[in-house]
């Protein structure tokens, strides 16, 4: 029996529990995307004060993917599982491959609403552990009766995965987490700490089939061998590590068009292909399809560049070799 320290997805990983992936696997990339309600980033979060338009825009983007060749993965919370112009939209493409979709839960707009709304609780893994499995189960079913397939792929709202969250995953038969932003740490405001977690996956319970494909971020610049440990010491200088970006000494990247140029991404790219990643996961949220709902995206001019951002990087991908793939494919791949 592992013990409960074991099943941490926080824990580092020994050598031996890297995932192993197939002879001519080779090195892909997966497209998740946080597929969630739009609420105001600056105030509280609260149950009520949402909306859901831009669920439309999802219908132009999966076309753009399907034109690129790429699969994407939407991981589908509560309030977009709730309303049937999601299915409507993306029903079709999931039941012929072409998409494919996954729970990400948002606890403070996922029933039960049991536990007070505040930052710590928006954390779901800091939850009891049965409100946790309660709100989770509500959702995956919520998802299943709605596109008629069970998902495979979780990943936890803010990244907040606690001590129970692998045996609720493990129980549900989640084959995938994605919950893991390696090199960001988010225990200053209740939140996990992923510093130090590795950027390949890793098996988090190999007896149960559940693998961690962690979010990619790589240091990049001269000084980039000084990142684990230098970066961290500078978050109360912030300005310290804006100057020496600029100066391409030392930045972290990570692969999302929110926050990052394209000159960055590809940057980034490079790094994550020359480290021999065998996968390479981008996100975004859902929201920035449609202008004024995120802060990277607040005008149609600036959507017009997050799809440039995507063509970029798309093309530099193929450049290098490094192609797309899915979560069956991931799976299917995957020596255990």
């Amino acid at each position: 029996m592992r013990s409960q320290d074991a099943a941490l997805i926080t824990r580092h990983p020994s050598p031996d529990e890297f995932v192993s992936f197939a002879p001519g696997f080779g090195q892909r990339f997966t497209l998740t995307i946080d597929t969630e309600e739009e609420f105001d980033w600056g105030k509280p979060l609260d149950r009520t004060s949402h909306r859901l338009d831009h669920i439309p825009r999802l219908a132009k983007f999966q076309q753009f993917c399907e034109g690129m060749g790429v699969v994407p993965i939407y991981l589908i919370d509560f309030p977009v599982a709730s309303d049937p112009r999601c299915a409507e939209v993306l029903g079709d493409a999931v039941k012929a491959g072409r998409a494919e979709i996954g729970v990400q839960l948002h606890p403070w707009v996922n029933p039960p609403h049991e536990e007070d709304v505040n930052v710590h609780n928006s954390f779901a893994g800091n939850l009891p552990r049965d409100l946790e499995r309660a709100k989770f189960r509500k959702l995956r079913d919520t998802i299943e009766a709605a596109f008629g397939v069970g998902p495979q792929i979780y990943r936890a709202g803010r990244y907040g995965v606690g001590p129970a969250t692998v045996g609720i995953l493990s129980e549900a038969g989640i084959a995938i987490d994605t919950s893991v932003r390696s090199l960001f740490d988010y225990s200053s405001t209740g939140g996990p700490n992923f510093r130090d977690l590795p950027l390949r996956p890793w098996w988090v319970d190999r007896r149960q089939g559940l693998m961690e494909m962690p979010l990619t971020t790589v240091y990049a610049g001269p000084l980039r061998a000084w990142g684990p440990s230098a970066y961290p010491r500078m978050w109360r200088i912030p300005r310290m590590r804006g100057a020496l970006a600029r100066l391409g000494l030392l930045e972290r990247i990570a692969l999302t068009p929110e926050g990052i140029t394209l000159e960055e991404a590809i940057r980034g790219i490079d790094e994550a292909v020359e480290l021999a990643l065998p996968l390479l996961v981008f996100s975004f949220h859902s929201p920035s399809l449609r202008p004024g709902h995120t802060p990277y995206v607040r005008s149609e001019d600036d959507l017009d560049l997050f799809y440039d951002w995507w063509r970029g990087v798309f093309e530099h991908l193929a450049r290098r070799g490094v192609t797309s793939t899915c979560v069956r494919e991931i799976i299917a791949a995957a020596q255990v």
